[in-house]
C-alpha cells in the first residue's frame, strides 16, 4: 500500500506543467554621469533552482528586455568596474542606476531598491560581496564572526543560536567533509567570492533530521565565457607565523564549466591550559600544559559541470586534503596537601605527537529541469584516514626520575556514502517536493598502547588499548508543500527516518545495536506586510545522534591523570523548537523557544586515591532553552556605518550528578558592535568589538570575556588587487575561564588560552580574461555550483 501511494505521488508530480508569460523591460544608467551603460550583463534567476535561466546584454542605449516563462524570482546586474546589483522584485522595473566601484556615495535605484538583509522562509540572508560590514574581513570565517546569530570560537568552531553546531552548505548542498577540512575550505574563501550567507536555525523537514542548524554559503556566479582566477594569501603573525595560500581557477564554455582549487597552509600555533582540582579534605592539584603545533595542509579540488542540453546537467567533483601536525605538549602537575603546606609530588610530562589526516572525496550530481518540474540526484563518498603516534613521558621534577613511559599508535578510518533524490513539481502557485536519502557510515578505530617495563622494554598494555567499530545506516524520506496566498507563504513538511546502528567495543566484548523509526514534522508561515516589513513563525522537530567520539569507550588523554571516555550506550536526543522572526528594513529580531530531551553531556569524576580526573558521557532527562536576537544596522553618515547585535539566552537543564540533582536556570547575553568607516581614496577601516557575559550550565560557570579587532582595507588596479591588514584580539582577552559551581563537591577551575592575538596581512588578486555570454540559455538546477 505504501509503495503504491509513493508511486501515485511521483506520477502526480510528473503530470503537471503550467506556463505563464510576462515581459520585463528596463534601462541601466551610470549613477554619477547618468549616461547609458552598454554591455551590462543581466541574469534572470529561477526561484526553484536559484540558478540563472536567461542572460541578456544591454544595447548601446542601456536597454534590455526579458520574456519570462516559469517561476523567475530575481535578476542580477553585473558590469566590470561597477558594484553588482541584485533586484528581488521584478514588477515595475524601469530604471536601474549602477555605482562605480571605489566611490563612497549613496546607492540610488528607482524601483526595487536592494538591501543587505532579507528573510527567506524566516531565515536571515545576509549579502556578503560589496557589503561594507565585511569589506575588511580576510576570509569567510571572519565574516561569520560578524554575522548576526553566529559565533566562531578560538578553534574555528562555528555555533548558531548560542548552542547549535550547524551544518555548512555551499550553494544549497551540504559539504561532506571532515571538520578540519571544512575550516580550511572556509578560510580559502574571500568575502569577494561569496554572494550571500543564509543562517537557518530551524530547518524544515526536507533537510536531514540531524541538521539542527544550517549555514548556506552562496558563491558568486560566474556566467561569463573564458577563464578567470584569483589568489588569496594570508600571513598571521604573533610569537610564530602561520601562512595560508589558495588559488581558484575556472574556465567556462557554452557547454562545460571547469573549476580547480589549490591550497597550501603552513605554520605554528600554540595553546595553554591551566587547572586546579581537589575534593573536600584532599590534596590540591595544579596542572599547567603548553602545546606547540607545527602544521602543514595541502588541498586539491577539481570539478566539472557539463550542460548536456537546456534541460539536463551533469557534474563531477574530486578532492583531496592532506594534513600533517607535529605537536609537542609539555606539562607539569604540582600537588600539595589540602592546606598547601606540604609537597606531595611534583611531576613533569612530555607528549610529542605525530598526527596525519588524509581525506579523499568524490561527488556527482545530475539535474533535470523542465518548466515547473525539477529532478536532482546527489551522491557523495568521503574517506578519512587518521593516524596518530604519541609518547607519554612522566618524570619527577625534583629528581628527574622516570616515573612512567608509554606509547600509543592510533589508526582511525571513516567511510561515508550518501545518495539522495529530490523532485519538485509546481502546480499553479503551489510547490510539492518529495525526496529520498540513504547514508552509510563505517568507522573503525584501533589504538595500541605499549608501556615501558622495569626491564626497559615496551610491552603491550591491554588496559589502555582499544579496538572499536561503529556502523550506521539511515534511510529517510520527506514530503513538503509550499504555497503563497497573496502575502502569506505557507511551508509544511513531514520527514521519516529509520536508523540502524551497531557499535562494537571489541576490547571489552560489548556490542550495542539499535533500530528506530522517527517522524519529524515542520511548519513555517511567513507574511510580508510590505517591502519593509515581514514576519515569520516556524516549528520543527530534530534529532541528534551521538558521534563516534562520544560512543568510543577508550581514553582520550589531556594529561597522564586527565582524560575523557566515550559511552557506547548514549541515546540520541530530540529537539522541538518554535521560532518567530520579524524584519523591518535591515533590522531583524527573532525569538526561539524549545526543549531537548536525552541531552548528551560530559561530567567530571575525580578519584582522590589515584588523583585521576575523568570526563564521562551521559544523557540528561531534558533541557529547556530560549533565545532572543536583535540586529539593527544604522548609517550615521555616508562614511560611517554601525551594526549592533544583541542576543540573550536562557537554559534550564535537569542534571542528576551522582547522589544529587541540579536544576539551575542560566541567563547570559552577548553584545557586538561593528563600525565601518569609508575614508577618502578608497580606504575602509573596521572596528569590531564582542562581549560575552558570564554563562555556563548546572555544573560549571564560564566567566565573561571580550574581544576587539581593528582592520584596514584598500583596493588597487580597478579592484583587481585587494589588500587588508588587521590586528585581532588586541588586548589578548578572549581566553576561556571555567569553574565548577559546587565547591562542597569539588573545586575544579581551569583556563583555556589560544594564540588568537595576532597581526594578519591578507592579499587577494583577480586575474584572467573572459568574454560576455550573449546567447540566451536555460540552465539546470545546479549549474555554476563548482565555479
Amino acid at each position: 500500500m505504501t509503495l503504491r501511494l509513493w508511486t501515485l505521488i511521483m506520477l502526480l508530480f510528473l503530470s503537471f506543467f503550467v506556463n505563464a508569460q510576462k515581459v520585463i523591460t528596463g534601462k541601466i544608467l551610470d549613477s554619477e554621469t547618468k549616461t547609458h551603460l552598454a554591455n551590462v550583463e543581466i541574469a534572470l534567476f529561477n526561484k526553484l533552482s536559484n540558478q540563472p535561466v536567461q542572460k541578456k546584454i544591454t544595447d548601446s542605449l542601456g536597454q534590455f528586455r526579458f520574456e519570462i516563462v516559469g517561476d523567475e524570482s530575481f535578476i542580477l546586474v553585473q558590469k566590470e568596474g561597477y558594484e553588482t546589483r541584485k533586484l528581488d522584485q521584478l514588477d515595475g522595473i524601469s530604471l536601474i542606476e549602477m555605482t562605480p566601484l571605489g566611490k563612497v556615495i549613496e546607492e540610488v535605484v528607482l524601483e526595487s531598491s536592494s538591501r543587505n538583509v532579507k528573510l527567506s522562509d524566516g531565515n536571515m540572508v545576509m549579502n556578503v560581496a560589496n557589503n561594507k560590514n565585511f569589506k575588511t574581513s580576510t576570509h569567510i570565517l571572519e565574516v561569520l564572526r560578524k554575522t548576526p546569530g553566529v559565533t566562531v570560537d578560538q578553534e574555528d568552531g562555528i555555533f548558531i543560536g548560542g548552542r547549535i553546531s550547524p551544518t555548512i552548505f555551499v550553494d544549497g548542498k551540504p559539504l561532506v567533509m571532515s571538520t578540519q577540512e571544512i575550516q580550511a575550505y572556509l578560510r580559502s574563501l574571500s568575502p569577494e567570492m561569496v554572494e550571500s550567507i543564509e543562517v537557518n536555525t530551524n530547518p524544515s523537514s526536507k533537510y536531514d533530521a540531524e541538521f539542527k542548524g544550517i549555514i548556506d554559503i552562496r558563491l558568486k556566479k560566474n556566467g561569463n565565457l573564458g577563464w578567470k582566477g584569483n589568489y588569496n594569501g594570508t600571513v598571521s603573525i604573533n610569537k610564530f607565523n602561520y601562512r595560508e595560500n589558495s588559488i581558484n581557477i575556472s574556465y567556462n564554455t557554452e557547454k562545460v564549466a571547469y573549476q580547480m582549487q589549490l591550497g597550501y597552509n603552513e605554520g605554528v600555533s600554540t595553546y595553554r591550559y591551566n587547572a586546579l582540582q581537589r575534593l573536600a579534605n584532599t590534596n590540591v592539584m595544579r596542572t599547567n600544559t603548553y602545546q606547540k603545533d607545527a602544521g602543514k595542509v595541502l588541498t586539491v579540488q577539481t570539478g566539472i559541470d557539463y550542460r548536456l542540453n537546456d534541460k539536463n546537467r551533469l557534474g563531477f567533483s574530486l578532492r583531496g586534503n592532506f594534513r600533517n601536525n607535529d605537536r609537542m605538549r609539555t606539562g607539569s602537575l604540582y600537588t600539595t596537601n589540602k592546606d598547601g603546606t606540604q609537597l606531595v609530588f611534583n611531576t613533569g610530562s612530555e607528549n610529542p605527537i605525530d598526527y596525519n589526516q588524509n581525506n579523499y572525496g568524490i561527488g556527482t550530481d545530475y539535474s533535470f529541469i523542465n518548466k515547473n518540474f525539477k529532478l536532482n540526484f546527489l551522491g557523495n563518498y568521503l574517506l578519512v584516514n587518521n593516524k596518530q603516534k604519541d609518547d607519554f613521558i612522566n618524570r619527577d621534577i625534583p629528581t628527574s626520575e622516570l616515573l612512567s613511559y608509554w606509547k600509543s599508535d592510533l589508526l582511525n578510518k571513516i567511510n561515508v556514502y550518501t545518495a539522495q533524490i529530490d523532485i519538485t513539481q509546481k502546480v499553479h502557485n503551489a510547490n510539492f517536493e518529495i525526496g529520498v536519502k540513504y547514508s552509510n557510515t563505517n568507522t573503525n578505530n584501533n589504538i595500541r598502547y605499549d608501556t615501558l617495563s622495569v626491564n626497559n622494554q615496551f610491552i603491550f598494555d591491554p588496559t589502555r588499548s582499544n579496538v572499536f567499530s561503529y556502523k550506521e545506516q539511515v534511510l529517510a524520506g520527506y514530503l513538503a508543500y509550499n504555497q503563497k496566498f497573496n502575502k502569506l507563504q505557507i511551508n509544511a513538511g513531514i520527514r521519516v527516518e529509520n536508523t540502524k546502528s551497531i557499535s562494537d567495543a571489541v576490547s571489552s566484548n560489548s556490542v550495542v545495536t539499535r533500530n528506530y523509526l522517527e517522524w519529524l514534522p515542520s511548519l513555517n508561515a511567513s507574511y510580508e506586510i510590505d517591502k519593509s516589513n515581514e514576519f515569520s513563525v516556524s516549528y520543527s522537530r530534530r534529532i541528534t545522534r551521538p558521534a563516534f567520539s562520544q560512543l568510543n569507550p577508550f581514553r582520550f588523554y589531556f594529561s597522564p591523570l586527565n582524560y575523557w571516555i566515550g559511552n557506547p550506550y548514549l541515546q540520541p536526543s530530540f529537539t522541538s523548537q518554535v521560532k518567530a522572526t520579524y524584519r523591518y528594513k535591515n533590522w531583524v529580531a527573532s525569538l526561539a523557544v524549545g526543549k531537548e530531551t536525552d541531552v548528551m553531556v560530559r561530567y567530571p569524576k575525580y578519584d582522590p586515591k589515584t588523583n585521576v580526573l575523568e570526563y564521562l558521557g551521559t544523557n540528561l532527562p531534558y533541557r529547556k532553552f530560549a533565545s532572543i536576537e536583535l540586529n539593527f544596522p544604522v548609517k550615521i553618515t555616508k562614511w560611517w556605518n554601525v551594526s549592533t547585535q544583541i542576543a540573550g539566552y536562557y537554559n534550564d537543564e535537569f542534571r542528576p550528578y551522582f547522589d544529587e540533582v541540579f536544576a539551575l536556570k542560566v541567563y547570559n547575553y552577548e553584545l557586538r558592535f561593528n563600525q565601518v568607516f569609508s575614508l577618502p581614496k578608497g580606504y575602509t577601516v573596521n572596528f569590531f568589538a564582542n562581549y560575552e557575559s558570564k554563562t555556563g550550565n548546572s555544573l560549571y560557570i564560564i566567566k565573561s570575556r571580550y574581544n576587539i579587532d581593528i582592520s584596514l582595507q584598500k583596493s588597487w588596479f580597478e579592484n583587481k588587487l585587494n589588500t587588508k591588514i588587521s590586528y585581532n584580539n588586541i588586548f589578548d582577552s578572549y581566553d576561556q575561564k571555567v569553574e565548577f559551581r559546587h565547591k562542597q563537591i569539588m573545586d575544579n577551575r581551569f583556563t583555556h588560552w589560544w594564540d588568537s592575538q595576532r597581526l594578519v596581512l591578507a592579499v587577494t588578486y583577480n586575474f584572467g580574461g573572459s568574454k560576455y555570454q550573449v546567447k540566451e540559455i536555460q540552465r539546470s538546477e545546479e549549474e555554476g555550483r563548482t565555479r
